[in-house]
This record gives structure tokens, C-alpha cells and sequence, in this order.
């Protein structure tokens, strides 16, 4: 079996990051999706976590961050992947280690609830403007970004065990 070499442990996340990079600034031009093409980014930090590990994929999270504030015009996009779907990887590497499957469901929730908060504070007229009518009641819009949340979560950890099966074990 061949493993990463110290080069492709270098490599390989820059080049997640580019892709990432990339997917926040197309979500920060196209008129709609733009919530899916963010948290198609935030999938990318953790391949960088599964394959190099979570110190580096802290900093693919980080750089792709500070470039996006950088160079993407659409703030809000930049803030989505930053404080939310960008930083989530780390974050569920982090709480799934702790084994207690209530403990981490609450944990996730908190961070999302948290990461939620800011940017509603942050971006509240550009939420509010993306977002149906009917969500503009502020606790109806916490309640369907929580069961939205749980369901990202799961397909997030399902196709993170599709990754682990089809191409990291492939590459060590």
C-alpha cells in the first residue's frame, strides 16, 4: 500500500482548499443555491481531516477563510463557510470522539445553534431576504435550521464513510 508522502500531505490540502476556494466564490455569483454550493465546500476540509488530519484541515478551513474575506466580494457566502460549514469537519471530528451519542447530538446543535447566531446578527437583512416569508418568525427559523442541521449532519457523516471506503483508503 502506498501512503502520503510529505509532499501530498502538503499537495492535497491546498489543492481541497483551492477547490473549496473556488466553490465559496461560485456560490457568492450564481442567483440561487448558493447555501448548497457553501456547504458542498465545507465537505472538502474534511477529506483533509480523514486523509492528513485535524491540525491540517484546521488550516485548509483557516486559509481557505482568510482568502475568501480576501478576494470574494459576497461576504455572506465567506461568513456561511468561515463560521459555519468551513469549521464544521473540525468541529464533528472533535465531538464524535467523545463516544456518548446524546452528548454529541447536543454538542452539534450548540455549535450550529452558535454558529447560526452569528451570522443572523451579523448578516440579519441578508438572511431575511434569502429566506421565505414564513421564516421570518426568528424561533419557526431556528426550528427548521435545526432539523435541517440534523439532517446535514447525517448525510455529512454518510458520505464521509463513503470517502473513508472509496478514496482514502485507496490513497494510503
Amino acid at each position: 500500500m502506498r501512503r502520503i508522502g510529505s509532499a501530498g500531505k502538503v499537495a492535497y490540502p491546498a489543492i481541497l482548499g483551492a477547490l473549496s476556494l473556488v466553490l465559496v466564490y461560485l456560490a457568492s455569483i450564481v442567483p440561487t443555491g448558493n447555501w448548497g454550493l457553501v456547504a458542498l465546500a465545507g465537505v472538502l476540509p474534511a477529506a483533509v481531516v480523514v486523509s492528513v488530519g485535524l491540525y491540517t484541515g484546521g488550516l485548509c478551513w483557516l486559509a481557505v477563510s482568510i482568502l475568501a474575506f480576501l478576494l470574494i466580494p459576497d461576504k455572506f457566502c465567506v461568513l456561511l463557510y468561515a463560521a459555519l460549514f468551513g469549521l464544521y469537519p473540525m468541529v464533528k471530528a472533535l465531538i464524535e470522539r467523545l463516544r456518548n451519542k446524546p452528548l454529541e447530538y447536543l454538542l452539534k446543535l450548540a455549535f450550529f445553534n452558535a454558529s447560526f447566531t452569528l451570522i443572523y446578527v451579523v448578516m440579519q437583512q441578508a438572511v431575511l431576504a434569502s429566506l421565505p416569508q414564513a421564516l421570518s418568525v426568528v424561533w419557526l427559523l431556528y426550528l427548521a435550521g435545526n432539523v435541517v442541521f440534523l439532517l446535514y449532519d447525517y448525510g455529512f457523516g454518510k458520505l464521509i464513510s463513503l470517502y473513508i471506503v472509496r478514496v482514502h483508503r485507496s490513497m494510503r
